[in-house]
C-alpha cells in the first residue's frame, strides 16, 4: 500500500468492506471470519542469541515491532511448520514500503508484538500437503493476501477482497492464529500482508506466493509484490492507459515512478510527473516522463491543462494528501479518470466541484495493489524488465538486514526511493 499525509493513529477493523475498520483478529467476534541451542550471526554486525525453542519449528531471526515509534528489535523466534495450504519461504531479500513505517508508528493500530515486512522474495523451503502451484526450491515473490472465495476474488479482483483488512493487517490468519513464537514461547503477530518478511523465513498462503523464473536476480524482485505492482498495475490494469494517451503521476516515489514507466511502456505519448523533489523529477524524465512539474513553484493543474491542451486522460494520486487529490481531479480532461492509490488517515474527506466532475464525465477510481492478479501480473512485469521497458532496478538501494533501521530512515527522508534489505550471511 502506498501511504502518506497525516501521522494520526488509525484503527482498522475487518468487516465486509475489508478496510473500513480494523481490530486484531483475536478480538474479532465474527464467527464466519474465524472459520537445540543456536547462534544467530550476521555477516557484518553479529547479533548473538542463544535459546532453546519449545517443541518443533523452524528457527528464524526476525525484526519485531514491540513498541510504537521504536526501532524494530532483532530477535530469535520459531515458525511452526506450514499448514495444508501454506508454504515456508527462506527469505533472500525484502523491500521496504511506507506502510511498514505506518504500522511501526501505529498510525494504523495493530496487535503487538508483530513481525512486519511485505515485499519479500525468497526460495520455497517447505510446502503443505495440499499445495500444488509451487514446489520446494522454487523462486517466489510474496504479495498481498486474499481469501480467494469472496465475490471480489471470484470475479478477478482479489486486491479488493472482502477480508483484505483482516488478512493483511490483523497479524494472523482468519482463524486468529499466528505461526510465529518468540524464544520464550509467547506468540508473535505475523502474516503481515500474508507474509511478515522482515525475518529470515516466512509462512505464507499458497495464494500469495508467485513463482518466478530463476534467471532473474531474486534479491531485486520483492518490491514487485507491492509498491511496484501498485503503480504499474494502476496504469496497465485498473486505468488501462493506452497508446497516445496523456497520463499524470502525482507523486514520484516508488509507486509514481513505476506508474511513469508503465505509462511509457503502454504507449502514452504525454507522461507527466509531479513532485517536490528535483532529483526525483529528474529520474522521472530518465524513466519515461515527457514533462515534469515541481509543484512548489508551479500550479500543477494549470500546467497539466497547458501541456495536454485542456486536461489529462488519466491521473494517479499517490501522495495520500487530500489537496493533491483535488489537484489530480481538477487536472482531468473530458471523460478523464483519476486513480487513487495514496492511503490517508481514516475519515479523510476531499471537497470537489460536483458539476466539474459530472458535466465533463470525469471518473474517480479507488485502486488497491493495482487491482491485479499477482500470479499473472508479476511475471509480466519481469518480462518488461528483461526487455528494458520497466527498469525498476533504477529505484533500488540495497542494505544488509542488520541495517534495517537505517534503510527505513533513508526511505522516510527520501534518500532511498526503494530500499531492499538482503539476508545474505544471516544464519538463524
Amino acid at each position: 500500500m502506498a501511504a502518506g499525509g497525516s501521522r494520526e493513529v488509525i484503527r482498522y477493523a475487518a468487516d465486509q468492506n475489508g478496510l473500513s475498520s480494523f481490530r486484531p483478529l483475536h478480538r474479532l467476534k465474527d464467527k464466519a471470519a474465524a472459520g537445540h541451542a543456536a547462534n544467530v550471526k550476521m555477516k557484518e554486525h553479529p547479533m548473538e542469541h542463544r535459546y532453546q525453542p519449545a517443541g518443533h519449528g523452524r528457527r528464524i531471526l526476525a525484526a519485531v515491532l514491540r513498541a510504537a515509534c521504536e526501532p524494530l528489535a532483532f530477535e530469535p523466534a520459531v515458525l511452526e511448520a506450514p499448514r495444508r495450504q501454506e508454504v515456508l519461504v527462506r527469505m533472500v531479500a525484502t523491500g521496504i514500503c511506507h506502510t511498514d513505517m505506518v504500522i511501526r508508528d501505529q498510525l494504523y493500530q495493530t496487535g503487538m508484538p508483530m513481525i512486519l515486512g511485505h515485499e519479500g522474495a525468497g526460495i520455497v523451503e517447505q510446502i503443505g500437503e495440499d499445495v500444488t502451484t509451487v514446489a520446494v526450491g522454487d523462486h517466489v515473490v510474496m504479495t498481498y493476501a486474499y481469501c480467494g472465495l469472496c465475490a471480489p476474488c471470484a470475479t478477478g479482483h482479489p486486491a479488493h477482497c472482502a477480508h483484505m483488512g483482516a488478512l493483511n493487517f490483523a497479524g494472523g490468519r482468519l482463524d486468529g492464529s499466528s505461526s510465529a513464537r518468540a524464544a520464550d514461547g509467547s506468540p508473535l503477530h505475523d502474516h503481515f500482508f500474508g507474509q511478515s518478511s522482515f525475518a529470515t523465513h516466512a509462512i505464507a498462503s499458497e495464494l500469495n506466493v508467485v513463482r518466478i523464473r530463476k534467471d532473474v536476480p531474486l534479491e531485486l524482485m520483492g518490491p514487485l509484490g507491492c509498491g511496484l505492482q501498485t503503480g504499474a498495475g494502476a496504469v496497465l490494469h485498473a486505468l488501462r492507459v493506452g497508446a497516445g494517451a496523456s497520463f499524470v503521476a502525482f507523486g514520484a516515489g516508488a509507486v509514481g515512478l513505476a506508474a511513469v514507466m508503465a505509462a511509457k511502456a503502454a504507449g502514452a505519448t504525454t507522461v507527466i510527473a509531479v513532485d517536490v523533489h528535483p532529483a526525483r523529477l529528474e529520474l522521472a524524465r530518465e524513466l519515461g516522463a515527457t514533462h515534469t512539474i515541481d509543484s512548489r513553484t508551479t500550479d500543477p493543474v494549470l500546467e497539466v491543462r497547458r501541456l495536454t491542451g485542456g486536461g489529462a486522460d488519466f491521473t494517479l494520486e499517490g501522495s495520500g494528501r487530500p489537496e493533491v487529490l483535488r489537484q489530480a481531479i481538477d487536472s482531468l480532461g473530458i471523460l478523464g479518470t483519476c486513480g487513487i492509490v495514496g492511503a490517508t488517515r481514516q475519515g479523510t474527506e476531499v471537497a470537489f466541484n460536483v458539476n466539474d466532475v459530472m458535466i465533463p464525465g470525469r471518473r474517480i477510481m479507488g485502486i488497491v495493489q493495482g487491482d491485479v492478479v499477482s500470479r499473472t501480473f508479476i511475471p509480466q512485469l519481469i518480462e518488461l524488465y528483461l526487455q528494458g521497458r520497466f527498469p525498476f532496478d533504477r529505484l533500488v538501494r540495497f542494505y544488509p538486514f542488520d541495517q534495517l533501521t537505517q534503510a527505513m530512515a533513508d526511505s522516510e527522508r527520501g534518500v532511498a526511493i526503494k530500499p531492499i534489505v538482503r539476508f545474505e550471511g544471516v544464519v538463524a
